[in-house]
């Protein structure tokens, strides 16, 4: 039976590249793949209020939904080559899609969150591969002289999706039922599955068996799930006071030594940790986590700062934090750049650049209207590439061509990786120093009864009158500690645009793109 299914059936193995009008339909479906898996990272961000009140959870719960989809995502990506050589890109490919689609399906469906953060696990289970197969695919299928171009199509896709996501999520929750930020991918899911396979199957790559570390694949899901859960779950738990949060913590700890004592002695590991080896990759790769995990906490602080304390809609809040689009503008310069100005110049002023942009947001205050909310995002957008770009160069320039795809592969799993625990320890860090500004503001309040008094005067209920005065004090204490976030989080910049000067300068040119 296995046989006659489609993508088991045996075809014709094409090398030449693809022409005409059919080069054109598989790069865009290529592009449009790529697309999807990136929009979903950021399309719940604004819909995590929504999400929340839906399903009788807080909002900080709800940011599961984003942290379960990112680390599933990056868990996937060390084992994409092994699953491309063993049953072949294409067919992956495809597969990964289709099981793109049924679990987007499945999530808009969920009738509990702990259901829905399930079938996202499964949706970024096969996010994960479709990332570098979809470049990979891309090089392999179009000419060498047009393959410049394809990257190109290909990384612009990534710059424009997390600006999308934020916009579409929110008109989406304020317009129509939350699952349809899942629905929508469904029907262009299963296009581009059929259509990748009529267009790509007869250039499908050689497959050969290849043992695959089991063990290893065991041990990394096994510490970066248990930290996930820990860092997710502490706050309700009270942390280090909860024997769960300890055991969870010991696991992670334990897995994570495990993990690496396996993989740096295993023949087959699922993840080359030799590649550590190079300076250069170990310092970008590094800094490519920090200043995206920095990055990230951003794109998911702002959104639950502007719907829970400031009273906006989910639609203005995506139309607030989706500033980004002069990134698309700015690519090219930083591509051009790359190969003309020391990179870790252009890493270091790029990241500035955000230090830069989130320090000035660090004096919002309760007043601050949108236009001021709005234009730090568009001024953030300039340094995206400026930081993305050049830091590939870094940390890919630093191994040797053969490591390439794995060090590629490493990188995207820590990036994604820092992006779901920063995900997590910044809504807990939230939450923390706003009970603490709230306590302190409490504690300074004079005049209360006259106020009160006051408010009674102008026709309220004293009770009334008392919860209008909490309320003020509780969006004040917000704001001061979304104002201290900030700050930590310009710290962080600051840091990484230090660090990157320990990497030695990079000889070797690297496709852009590669490590998205």
């Amino acid at each position: 039976m296995m046989a006659r299914l489609p993508f088991f059936r045996p075809v014709p193995i094409v090398q030449a590249p693809l022409q005409g009008s059919t080069l054109f339909v598989g790069g865009a479906l290529l592009a449009l793949a790529n697309f999807m898996v990136v929009l979903d990272t950021t399309i719940a961000n604004v819909s995590v209020p929504n999400i929340a009140g839906a399903l009788a959870v807080s909002p900080t719960q709800g940011t599961w939904v984003i942290t379960s989809y990112s680390v599933a995502e990056a868990i996937t990506v060390p084992l994409t080559g092994w699953l491309a050589t063993r049953f072949g890109t294409v067919r992956v490919f495809c597969i990964a899609m289709a099981g793109f689609a049924l679990f987007s399906a499945l999530c808009g469906i969920a009738p509990s969150l702990g259901v829905l953060v399930a079938f996202r696990v499964g949706q970024g289970l096969c996010g994960g591969p479709m990332i570098p197969l979809s470049q990979a695919l891309l090089l392999r299928v179009f000419p060498p002289e047009k393959a410049p171009m394809a990257i190109g199509l290909w990384a612009m896709t990534t710059v424009v999706a997390p600006v999308a996501g934020p916009i579409l999520g929110g008109v989406i929750s304020d317009n129509y039922h939350w699952s349809w930020i899942f629905f929508i991918n469904v029907p262009v899911a299963v296009a581009v599955t059929i259509l990748s396979w009529q267009t790509f199957r007869s250039r499908e790559t050689p497959t050969q068996r290849r043992p695959v570390d089991f063990v290893g694949l065991g041990l990394l899901v096994l510490w970066v799930g248990s930290m996930q859960i820990m860092l997710d779950k502490g706050k309700e738990l009270d942390w280090f006071g909860s024997p769960v949060i300890v055991s969870l913590a010991i696991v992670a700890v334990i897995g994570l030594a495990a993990f690496l004592i396996w993989e740096l002695t295993a023949e087959d590991p699922i993840v080359d940790l030799r590649i550590f080896r190079h300076r250069g990759f170990t310092v970008g790769a590094v800094t490519l986590s920090l200043t995206f995990g920095a990055y990230f906490a951003s794109i998911i602080l702002i959104p639950l700062w502007l719907q829970t304390s400031m009273g906006y809609t989910a639609t203005w809040a995506g139309y607030a934090t989706a500033g980004g689009f002069l990134a698309i503008f700015f690519s090219p310069i930083a591509a051009q750049l790359v190969g003309k100005v020391d990179p870790r110049l252009l890493t270091s002023a790029g990241i500035l650049w955000f230090a830069g942009v989130t320090f000035w947001r660090s004096g919002f205050t309760t007043e601050v209207d949108f236009l001021h909310i709005f234009l730090p995002a568009v001024v953030l957008g300039i340094g995206v590439p400026f930081f993305f770009v050049p830091t590939t160069r870094i940390a890919l320039g630093a191994v040797e061509p053969r490591e390439t795809a794995s060090a590629a592969g490493l990188s995207n799993f820590m990036r994604t990786t820092a992006a779901a625990f920063a995900a997590s320890i910044t809504t807990t860090a939230w939450d923390n120093a706003t009970t603490s500004a709230r306590d302190n503001l409490a504690g300074t309040l004079n005049g209360v009864e006259a106020q009160i008094d006051a408010l009674v005067a102008a026709g309220l209920s004293a009770e009334q009158a008392l919860r209008q005065i909490d309320g003020f004090v509780q969006m004040q204490a917000v704001m001061l500690a979304t104002d201290r976030i900030f700050l930590i989080t310009s710290v962080v910049f600051l840091a990484s645009a230090a660090f990157i000067w320990l990497a030695p300068r990079p000889r070797v040119a690297v496709a852009p793109g590669a490590a998205h």
